[in-house]
């Protein structure tokens, strides 16, 4: 017998096949545009090698890095090594993407850390250190960044807030032992905890972020549930 359905149950069988092609049309995207960039980060990694290898004439410029890529092309940040702003919204949009597609979690920080807070002329921390302590706590699949206002951001794969907590604290531990008299504030936010796409994540972890800033002391804040 033919399956007959009302005009109601016809326009939301619809609905979610255009939903279920606009989400794999997005992820295919994101995951290009992330394989694009990956694959410009390697380039530029064995650019330097390459040019030590070759011979180069008494009478020719010096090329480096930044002049054949350029400064607004650069993925990485020249301070610490680790990824760039630029870098941070392509895989956090393409990080979201798949976790909205395998129903994973993905939870998003934002850093800061500074000197001198207690003397009452707070400065940004050297950033090679925190970048040492951020490097040496999260694992290969999560993703850490410097953002071009001086802060760090980290997208962590397949964590949920109390993991996320957790991965920071493990941070301030590990910056507190070696650079004493830092503070460090924390703004966290959870895909699908906290919001459903990356702009509305950013917005909570930033807002966390500043919530954190009240505090004359090392705090974590998380965003709150919408």
């Amino acid at each position: 017998m033919p399956v007959v359905f009302s005009g109601a149950a016809l326009a939301v069988a619809v609905v979610a096949v255009a939903v279920a092609v606009w989400a794999r049309r997005d992820l295919t995207r994101t995951r290009r545009e992330l394989q694009e960039l990956e694959g410009r980060v390697e380039e530029q990694e064995r650019r330097p090698a390459e040019a030590a290898l070759a011979p180069a004439a008494d009478d020719s410029p010096a090329v480096t890095v930044v002049d054949a890529v350029g400064d607004a092309d650069l993925l990485t940040d020249s301070a610490t090594g680790l990824f760039s702003e630029s870098y941070f919204r392509v895989a956090l949009e393409a990080r979201i993407s798949a976790a909205r597609r395998h129903l994973r979690p993905v939870a998003v920080v934002l850093l800061e850390v500074v000197d001198g807070l207690n003397t009452g002329l707070p400065r940004p921390a050297k950033p090679e250190a925190v970048a040492a302590g951020v490097r040496e706590t999260v694992r290969d699949a999560d993703t850490a960044c410097r953002m071009e206002d001086g802060r760090y951001g980290l997208v962590l794969e397949d964590t949920p807030e109390n993991g996320a907590i957790w991965t920071v604290e493990r941070i301030r531990r590990r910056l507190s032992e070696h650079a004493p008299g830092q503070t460090l504030w924390a703004g966290v936010a959870c895909y699908p905890a906290h919001a459903f796409d990356t702009d509305e994540i950013l917005q909570q972890a930033e807002a966390a972020l500043e919530a954190a800033r009240e505090w004359r002391q090392d705090r974590i804040e998380v965003a709150t549930t919408p």
